[in-house]
């Protein structure tokens, strides 16, 4: 199985403007999904804490509690962003990751997101549910189109 998906899309906005929007205001963007969800409970506003290298990707449920989705391994604003990422699903020590981009064109800024590690996630775990490896890899790369068109529609 290939382990990674990749996605982009132009958004109306500079590298600087699409890299904030992504990382301060994912509580506004996010959307959840019931195929790769990051608690194991009612999903909750996804933030970036604190903001850096070093940071945590989290989810906060509406009663407070925190989970920790992954940590942040490259933060260069305006450019790139390299978080790990864990799923409720996952096996207690998995994580796979991802790579965000931030690239001019012209007046736009393609935004791009590969997600790798995939090939590490057990056959029989429930994260796969129970979908061959290209169908698995097909639903997640419609998860970022999503999340990328949400992103989008949030920085005009």
């Amino acid at each position: 199985m290939t382990s990674k998906v990749y996605v982009a899309l132009r958004v109306k906005a500079t590298p600087e403007r699409a890299f904030a929007v992504f990382t301060g205001e994912g509580g506004e963007w996010w959307r959840p999904h019931g195929l790769f969800q990051t608690t194991p409970r009612a999903p909750g506003r996804l933030a970036f804490e604190p903001q850096g290298e070093g940071g945590r990707l989290i989810e906060t449920l509406a009663n407070g509690k925190v989970f920790e989705i992954g940590s942040v391994l490259a933060w260069a604003p305006g450019e790139r962003l390299v978080f790990s990422w864990r799923q409720a699903s996952f096996p207690v020590d998995l994580h796979t990751e991802v790579e965000v981009r931030f690239e001019a064109v012209g007046e736009e800024t393609r935004v791009s997101v590969e997600h790798r590690g995939y090939d590490q996630v057990p056959a029989e775990s429930a994260a796969r549910h129970r979908f061959p490896d290209q169908a698995l890899l097909a639903r997640l790369a419609e998860f970022w189109q999503a999340q990328l068109r949400s992103v989008g529609a949030r920085v005009t």
